[in-house]
């Protein structure tokens, strides 16, 4: 048995606000919605178990690029936004932090009994990676996550993360069940013990399978089998630096974004009439949409899609990212009642930048580049956790509420 990856992430405290809260459950349900549209939900859940791709869409929903938060608000943007369309989707996102984690299993069962699915089978997995990630491997990482998403077709995916109070890190680690044995068989548990080897398991007849890959990932060690997945390891440093970020991939965005020429022509793939600043935030939704996994390697990038909530790159630009999601959300709806020209001009979009990418070598003078969001950023209406600070600090101090 085997994970498909892994994220080590550092350790940050807050929450989000409501502001971007709403806005990233809108984001990111239309951003699922484009994927399952294109590809199917067997890409949207291959694309969540992959750890870039998933740090690349909170970066393009708004929140901080790198900090372990990411999982927990784009899990709950995601259960919020995709589960009340489920019937619809045929996604489901069950679990979560805390308390919710453990509502798991009762969730995965209520859903088979809908779908005509194995319950039983399903909290089982559900279980077991936990265990496998909580208990077989010991690194220091103790799981405070746990997110299962699941198809209506009986194929899923787990998102979990664990805290190193130690390290000040935490690790998330993902799962698809593409890439994993058939592990159970019936019901049984597992516990299993420290790294060297001991392990301890309810016996069962017919559960061999499950207690073979536990005993085999036991036996290996935990650098070897970490080393068998796409790793993820994201700097400390919070702020967006050149060197977080492929300058040439950025440039071809921003060219289509600026160079009027080829601005015109973007906005006529997606038939809408665009500012810079919106193309520039599309551009990079559309390569979340379409791009092949090769593309997410710099998840840093796609913070110049919408800023970040501690203004890393920039702050949140509240009027382009209204603006780019009413443009999403109008090319699906018209995609659901057959009109499909809009919504298929993300992927000719996508095209058209890398093409850009290929041919035309634009100078990106990354200082440069954040200077001018921060210029524009009045004017955008951006907004950070910051500003909410100040504002509720100004109204205690006018006395227009008790502190």
């Amino acid at each position: 048995m085997k994970r498909s990856g892994i994220a080590d992430l550092p350790l940050h405290g807050g929450g989000v606000p409501t502001w971007l809260a709403e806005r990233m459950t809108k984001l990111g349900t239309a951003i699922c919605q484009s994927v399952l549209y294109a590809h199917g939900p067997s890409e949207l859940l291959s694309r969540l178990s992959d750890p870039y791709w998933f740090q690349a869409l909170g970066s393009v929903m708004g929140m901080d690029w790198h900090s372990s938060g990411i999982t927990t608000s784009v899990l709950g943007a995601l259960k919020r936004g995709l589960n009340p369309r489920a019937h619809e989707l045929g996604i489901y996102v069950c679990g979560g932090r805390g308390k919710h984690s453990r509502k798991t299993p009762d969730e995965l069962r209520a859903i088979a009994d809908r779908k005509n699915l194995d319950g039983e089978a399903l909290a089982r997995t559900s279980r077991l990676t936990a265990r496998i990630d909580n208990n077989a491997i010991a690194d220091g990482f103790q799981l405070y996550l746990h997110s299962f998403i699941l198809s209506s077709t009986d194929e899923w995916a787990v998102v979990q993360q664990g805290m190193n109070g130690s390290s000040g890190l935490a690790r998330r680690y993902h799962w698809h069940s593409a890439t994993v044995r058939d592990f159970v068989s019936d019901p049984h548990a597992a516990i299993v013990g420290e790294h060297q080897g001991a392990i301890m398991n309810l016996v069962d007849s017919h559960a061999r399978s499950a207690q073979a890959a536990m005993l085999e990932t036991v036996r290996q060690k935990p650098e070897s089998i970490l080393a068998d997945v796409r790793r993820l390891h994201v700097p400390a440093h919070h702020d967006v630096r050149a060197k977080d970020v492929d300058l040439k991939r950025l440039g071809a965005v921003l060219a289509v974004a600026y160079k009027r020429e080829l601005r015109d022509f973007a906005s006529l793939l997606l038939l809408e009439n665009l500012g810079p600043r919106t193309l520039q935030t599309l551009a990079l939704v559309a390569e979340v949409v379409h791009g092949a996994p090769t593309r997410f390697s710099d998840p840093a990038r796609f913070s110049f899609a919408l800023g970040g909530k501690d203004r890393h790159p920039f702050p949140v630009p509240l009027k382009t990212y209204d603006e780019s999601l009413s443009v999403l959300r109008r090319a699906l709806d018209s995609a659901r009642l057959g009109h499909t020209e809009k919504i298929d001009g993300f992927a000719r979009l996508d095209k058209f930048v890398r093409r850009i990418e290929e041919t035309y070598h634009p100078e990106v003078d990354f200082d440069k580049v954040v200077a001018h969001e921060h210029a524009i950023s009045v004017s955008l209406d951006g907004r950070s956790v910051f500003d909410d600070r100040r504002s509720t600090k100004s109204r205690v101090q006018m006395g227009l509420f008790d502190h």
